[in-house]
């Protein structure tokens, strides 16, 4: 079953995060950031299926040129450099209507927004959801035109505008039309549960310290409530609110064990996927750690021998 999943971030300075930074992660590249020197080297990152530049018209640019330039176009420490659209792609699809399908929504960024977009499709994981296909999209928060870096993209800053629930709705039309054109009478919804008439208890908030255990790969007590395994009576009680929509008829049983069953796999996806990039950053970090200190020993040596 296709399960609908799209979430809006931002990379912001006064996260520590950095635009080339985040670009290599997800393209499995090597960048440098000129505006501080800083490598990135995701090189050997594995999981990276594809990734594609996409730009306004007339525009064209590496992805090192792209990501830096958006660096140094701003100057607060607090800046933030660049948003991210990360969205489930349907495991019914092939993997090349899968790259069409993000390119295609990309594109549609690109042409709204006059931004830039850069895409990224990552694999599932190993050892996680085999079915776990994702992209991460990330575009610059400024217009990008054959003469450099323009105005700020405000439109998405301001929840009353409605912006990210049109993005929400445009990833949900793409994608049926995708599935359509497959053949599959699969459909994803982007509604709110209130909107589609499910009513339900709402997640219980985490909070720091169980977000903290969760990362480490602890399972917490609130975490557990979330996923379903805590407790029998919530996921009965949620069972039979979701039957109760459509008058108990057998049909909408069905609707509402499959809906139950799809959010349990969004939040067992999405968990996975977390753990298993925060373990690939970690890596990563160790690995160049360990190559600094090398080169600064044969620095040292070749001191000495002079």
């Amino acid at each position: 079953m296709a399960i609908y999943h799209l979430s809006v971030k931002t990379i912001s300075r006064s996260h520590g995060r950095t635009g080339t930074g985040a670009a290599a992660y997800r393209a499995g590249e090597k960048i440098m950031d000129e505006r501080t020197g800083e490598i990135y080297d995701y090189s050997r990152k594995r999981g990276v299926e594809y990734s594609e530049l996409v730009f306004p018209s007339g525009v064209s640019m590496t992805r090192a040129n792209l990501w830096n330039l958006a660096e140094v176009s701003e100057n607060r420490r607090n800046s933030t450099v660049a948003r991210e659209y990360e969205v489930a792609l349907p495991e019914e699809l092939t993997s090349e209507q899968r790259k069409a399908l993000a390119v295609v929504f990309a594109r549609h960024l690109t042409d709204r927004y006059g931004v830039a977009a850069d895409v990224a499709i990552h694999s599932p994981s190993r050892g996680g959801d085999s079915r776990n296909h994702h992209a991460h999209i990330l575009t610059t928060t400024r217009v990008v035109t054959m003469e450099g870096f323009g105005a700020k993209t405000r439109a998405l800053d301001d929840k009353k505008t409605g912006e990210v629930e049109y993005v929400r709705r445009v990833w949900a039309i793409l994608s049926n039309q995708a599935l359509e054109q497959a053949g599959h009478e699969s459909q994803i919804d982007h509604r709110s549960l209130q909107s589609q008439g499910v009513e339900r208890e709402p997640m219980i908030h985490l909070g720091p310290v169980a977000i903290a255990m969760e990362r480490r790969g602890e399972p917490s007590e609130r975490g557990d409530l979330n996923r379903g395994l805590g407790s029998d009576r919530l996921m009965k009680a949620e069972l039979e609110e979701a039957e109760r929509i459509s008058a108990g008829t057998a049909k909408a049983k069905v609707q509402a064990k499959e809906w139950l069953t799809t959010q349990e796999q969004v939040k067992a996806r999405a968990l996975a996927q977390e753990r298993a990039e925060q373990q690939e950053r970690e890596a990563h970090e160790q690995e160049q750690l360990v190559r600094e200190k090398a080169e600064s020993r044969n620095r040292d040596r070749g001191g000495m021998k002079l």
